[in-house]
This record gives structure tokens, C-alpha cells and sequence, in this order.
């Protein structure tokens, strides 16, 4: 499976566009879900959402505390594959509300 950055990379190669891609909070939502959905299953999708976006930090609420503790349990593993997937500075941080 391609990642976005690659997508985007060879999309933006004809164009004179800056190497940094400009990614929308839906965006960035969807590759959560895809990773959270990829390690923790349809479970972990249900139970830990997306919340907001801004300044590289993505918020995520959790419908539970084992939930919220799995998740910074493994905050280090999905924020390197939100990494790999959209680039390197795109999401720099993983809060829990």
C-alpha cells in the first residue's frame, strides 16, 4: 500500500510546489483512523476518536481510561507511522483529553 507522502510526492514533482505538504485536519483524521484501525482494530477505531487538530498536535478523545492508556502506551508507534505516512513535521504531538 502506497503512503500519502509518496502520492503526494509524485503529484507535486511536475509542479514548483514547496517539498512540505499542506495537510487538512480531515486528512490528517483519516490516517489516524487508518493506523488506529490497523493496530487496535475495529474496537480501538470505536473507542478512540479524533477530536482536533492544530499547531501539530493532534487531540484524541477516549471513550475510556484503559483506552487512553493503551493509546499512550503505544503514542510513540503511531506517531511514527503518522510520520511515515504524511512526512515528518505534519503531526508532532499526541495529546489525550
Amino acid at each position: 500500500m502506497k503512503s500519502i507522502k509518496s502520492l503526494l510526492s509524485k503529484k507535486m514533482s511536475g509542479a514548483k510546489i514547496s517539498r512540505q505538504a499542506t495537510f487538512t485536519e480531515k486528512d490528517i483524521f483519516y490516517v489516524f483512523k487508518k493506523i488506529i484501525q490497523e493496530e487496535f482494530g475495529n474496537v480501538g477505531a470505536a473507542k478512540l476518536k479524533p477530536d482536533y487538530f492544530g499547531k501539530n498536535i493532534l487531540h484524541i478523545k477516549s471513550e475510556s481510561s484503559a483506552w487512553a492508556s493503551e493509546l499512550w502506551l503505544n503514542k510513540n508507534l503511531i506517531l511514527r507511522k503518522l510520520k511515515k505516512e504524511l512526512g515528518g513535521e505534519a503531526v508532532k504531538e499526541i495529546k489525550l483529553k
